[in-house]
């Protein structure tokens, strides 16, 4: 087993981790009836696929010697409506300068490396995927 979600009520939910007991919760956005005082369930969809591109490029850049510590990724989720659902995933990339300098064959292997990731080959189709690699372009 993953985890074990738990209704606690008010459109909140208690996440555990089963291996490491680590817990997060999740409540419904303000826009959608609930408090929006902590990640919505659609946040971490949208938030999930940029921390799995940035642990693949680690995996990937530390690998080639890289240092990959530092690269920053902000997320913007945009929300369809008939049917409610995530349409749209921006993540704009910023890249600390030893990373800015790396050569084009490089930066092309650690995209590549985020492009793989298995939640970037989960997402459906129709949810549209914008990235801004920020100083690599």
């Amino acid at each position: 087993m993953t985890s074990q979600i738990i209704y606690d009520g008010d459109q909140r939910t208690v996440c555990t981790h089963i291996r490491s007991g680590s817990v997060l919760e999740t409540d419904a956005p303000v826009d959608n009836n609930g408090k929006g005082e902590r990640f919505s369930p659609t946040d971490l969809l949208a938030t999930s696929l940029a921390s799995c591109m940035l642990t693949i490029m680690g995996m990937k850049g530390e690998s080639m010697g890289l240092d990959m510590k530092g690269i920053k990724v902000k997320v913007l989720k945009t929300m369809a409506s008939d049917p409610r659902r995530v349409s749209r995933i921006d993540l704009a990339f910023y890249f600390p300068e030893n990373l800015s300098l790396v050569e084009n064959k490089t930066k092309t292997i650690l995209k590549n490396a985020g492009y793989t990731c298995p939640v970037a080959k989960s997402i459906h189709p129709d949810i549209e995927v914008v990235i801004d690699w920020g100083r690599w372009q």
